[in-house]
């Protein structure tokens, strides 16, 4: 399948795990994610904050950096699941744009540099170690919550893919990547079982709880505290 079919099927998933991709964009607004990790930034962490009722703070940045990986972990592990590829996500390589009113929008402009299925890791966590690098500078929030965001996003996407289409591959990924030795290794504890899912306890906490009504996030290390 090529990345159009691919994109095409995977609409049937959720809205989280398709773009737009094509050689325009499909509406005005759209820049590449390396400006939303420059300038953009504080005012997007600022929106995130009005809307959260938190105001631009750690809680208001890890918030948005959770949003942000969802949507990579999801894009690139559906395309893993369903084509045995993944697109370049590199923040040059992924355009956005926040509307008035819902969330961050994506859109791939083509043509697009496809990865091996592999590569998923390296490419989703590329991008966010710019991200992650500007949320700590501007900040302060510690790159163990933003790992967690990390690890929490992957384990939610494969959640729902795994509702809905077959994904045995995407189970090795993302237990790889979990895995002692795996990049997202010591963030949490991993478990898959055939017929029952995946369950996943993080041993960071991405703040969440401090947004007014946020409660405590299934996977939270609170819980067990």
């Amino acid at each position: 399948m090529d990345l159009d079919d691919v994109l095409g099927s995977l609409e049937a998933v959720g809205p989280f795990f398709t773009v737009p991709y094509g050689e325009e964009p499909p509406g005005p607004g759209f820049r590449p994610l390396t400006e939303l990790y420059g300038e953009r930034l504080g005012p997007y962490v600022a929106e995130v904050g009005g809307r959260i009722g938190t105001g631009p703070g750690r809680v208001a940045a890890s918030t948005a950096q959770f949003g942000i990986v969802s949507r990579l972990w999801s894009l690139g592990l559906g395309c893993a699941a369903l084509g045995g590829s993944v697109p370049d996500l590199a923040p040059d390589r992924v355009w956005w744009r926040l509307p008035d009113g819902g969330s961050l929008q994506l859109w791939l402009p083509a043509p697009a540099a496809v990865l091996p299925a592999g590569a998923l890791g390296e490419t989703v966590l590329g991008n966010l170690e710019v991200l992650d690098a500007a949320l700590l500078r501007a900040y302060g929030v510690s790159g163990k919550v933003l790992r967690g965001n990390a690890a929490s996003g992957l384990v939610g996407a494969l959640r729902v893919l795994l509702d809905r289409v077959p994904g045995e591959g995407a189970v090795e990924l993302a237990a790889g990547l979990l895995a002692d030795g795996g990049a997202l290794a010591g963030t949490g504890e991993f478990v898959h079982e055939e017929g029952l899912g995946v369950a996943f306890v993080r041993r960071s906490c991405c703040l969440y709880y401090k947004v007014p009504g946020g409660g405590l996030c299934g996977d939270c290390v609170l819980r067990t505290r």
